[in-house]
């Protein structure tokens, strides 16, 4: 079984139109970047507590269940964007993307067996110029405050995004081809299977 350590939406959508079936208990840690830590290593190093956190959680874990963490960051000039936390610094952040590009970067960490495996993807977002008015309509959509760097690729804010490069679900926060590719590499693998299929039944198999 494949337990997501996120009470994020986006991640549990992600994963269910990639056909992949999960349990999901969030973890409950601090998200604040370490004191000149990089960006690209706290979003690593944040995946990795919070599966290692669910894991030591469930004691009662099958030997092959898996714990998937990840978290997402924004960065502008080695600067790490997080979720706001009011109105204000939600308009302080897009007016730091505005009109430029940015990096979207996702940790993704696998707990099996206590053993931790932590890779990350990038995601270079290009982002239009937008206007006072527009911030200010934006933030009164209630849309930004959940989310890093304060906007959401898939709803409201795609209108000003004309280009990324890289992986799309890893801007909306995560990565399910490296997901994928990282349980392959720990012996884990989908079955041969439609993914409407796989919604109905086990879509999660170990090896």
């Amino acid at each position: 079984m494949l337990v997501l350590a996120s009470a994020s939406p986006r991640r549990q959508e992600l994963l269910r139109n990639a056909g992949i079936t999960f349990e999901v208990q969030p973890a409950d840690i601090p998200e604040d970047p370490l004191p000149g830590e990089a960006a690209q290593a706290c979003a690593e190093r944040l995946a990795r507590e919070k599966a290692l956190a669910v894991a030591r959680q469930r004691p009662s874990l099958h030997p092959n269940d898996v714990v998937l963490g990840a978290d997402t960051v924004v960065v502008v000039d080695g600067q790490i964007l997080g979720k706001p936390c009011d109105a204000a610094d939600a308009a302080r952040m897009l007016r730091m993307i505005s009109g430029r590009e940015h990096q979207v970067i996702t940790g993704v960490s696998l707990v099996v067996k206590g053993e931790a495996s932590v890779a990350s993807e990038t995601t270079l977002v290009t982002v239009s110029e937008i206007s006072d008015d527009d911030i200010a309509d934006y933030i009164a959509s209630g849309e930004p405050m959940d989310k890093a760097g304060a906007y959401a690729i898939q709803g409201i804010a795609s209108r000003w995004i004309p280009r990324i490069e890289g992986d799309y679900g890893n801007v909306v926060g995560l990565p399910v081809a490296l997901v994928l590719r990282m349980l392959r590499e720990i012996g884990c693998q989908l079955p041969v299977a439609s993914c409407q299929k796989a919604r109905g039944s086990s879509a999660f198999t170990e090896n």
